[in-house]
């Protein structure tokens, strides 16, 4: 996962709550760091996704593959 693709995922499944949760809320899995601070810091993006997934009781069947890019039509 990219870090696009991670904001993108975050943006698609939290809305206007997306920027707080990233900036506020702390993340044990990730060093005890929020979201920002742990992409800052250059933990893997997917890492963060999952344990921002986790921590917020996002259902399984939504925690893979939402933000992924579209495949390029040729």
């Amino acid at each position: 996962m990219r870090r696009s693709e991670f904001l993108r995922a975050v943006e698609d499944e939290f809305g206007p709550r997306s920027v707080a949760l990233m900036n506020d809320l702390v993340l044990g899995p990730v060093g005890n760091r929020t979201a920002t601070d742990a992409l800052d810091a250059g933990v893997a993006p997917r890492d963060i996704w999952q344990a921002l997934c986790a921590e917020t009781d996002v259902p399984p069947e939504r925690r893979y593959g939402v933000g992924r890019l579209e495949p390029r039509r040729r």
